[in-house]
């Protein structure tokens, strides 16, 4: 089942098309990626989903259901746009994001100060907003977008302004909320972040899809049937075999480094016997994979 299905969706503002027939499909249970240089379309596309505008040609399922106004309690969104009023304690601005998704004031309060005391900011529920940190203020932020549990958590650039402890707190509460059923979204340019968490991805450029599916297939459709193996020799040594050619042999770290164009569909193991032939002092053998980043790169750029 898929959580999100978008069909063919057309989306203008006057001259101006920010989606050309994009469709999208968001399995159910998994993390999402949704990638593309600014102005590509992908906060029109999570907009729509929010319903916050509507397209002007094609269809978004919920569950593979047409999507219905109801669904914005089933549905946490975080924005890239963050705001909370300044002038209000932060538990009470809390509590009152919490009952627009449906809680009740105490249910919210029990379920918040149970966060508060998780995210470590619990002696600032009688604070104002604006004494916040700006990434205090975040943490009240992802708090309130998660608390009503959604089946669907849409995030913008959630780690934006966090340090390495506090994105890892939220990596790990967004991976614990995953593996608990709920479907997650996450636009970001945290390419780092696609690779750890990501289990499947769709790439928006200029308004058009330009890629989708799961993350593993689309960095092994992307690569050059490379192998790299570092070995311990004084020169380089000839590597000769009738399903790879050695593209490079340089000095690497008191070793060297080959890297090897392998004839597709050739398994590692063969291409690893062959070495073993001409060398048997192997210090690391790997299959050469692009990250996201590069690939993010090569697409984008049209190549």
């Amino acid at each position: 089942m898929n959580t999100i299905t978008c069909q063919d969706i057309v989306k203008k503002f006057g001259n101006y098309t920010a989606l050309n027939s994009v469709s999208v499909e968001v399995p159910q249970g998994t993390i999402f990626g949704m990638l593309g240089p600014n102005g590509a379309g992908k906060t029109t596309l999570i907009r729509i989903i929010n319903q916050i505008t509507v397209p002007d040609s094609g269809t978004v399922l919920f569950n593979d259901r047409p999507l219905a106004p109801d669904d914005v309690y089933r549905i946490g969104y975080l924005p890239e746009e963050r705001g909370l009023y300044r002038k209000m304690k932060v538990g009470d601005q809390a509590v009152y994001l919490a009952r627009l998704k449906g809680m009740s004031s105490s249910e919210a309060t029990r379920e918040l100060k149970k966060w508060f005391v998780k995210f470590g900011i619990q002696n600032w529920w009688g604070k104002k907003v604006e004494e916040l940190s700006k990434g205090m203020a975040q943490k009240v932020q992802f708090i309130t977008t998660v608390l009503h549990r959604p089946q669907l958590l849409i995030l913008d650039e959630p780690f934006s302004g966090f340090d390495p402890v506090n994105v890892q707190l939220v990596r790990d509460e967004i991976i614990r909320m995953k593996n608990e059923g709920t479907t997650v979204m996450l636009s970001t340019h945290n390419m780092e972040s696609v690779e750890a968490m990501c289990d499947g991805i769709a790439l928006i450029n200029k308004s058009n899809l330009v890629v989708s599916g799961a993350v593993d297939t689309i960095r092994r459709e992307h690569g050059k049937h490379q192998m790299e193996v570092v070995y311990r020799s004084g020169e380089p040594l000839e590597f000769t075999s009738e399903v790879f050619s050695t593209a490079s042999d340089e000095e690497y770290k008191g070793s060297r480094r080959a890297v090897l164009d392998v004839v597709p569909g050739i398994p590692a193991g063969k291409v690893l016997s062959d070495i073993i032939g001409v060398t048997g002092d192997i210090v690391s053998f790997q299959e050469l994979i692009p990250s996201m980043n590069d690939i993010f790169i090569k697409l984008v750029k049209g190549e």
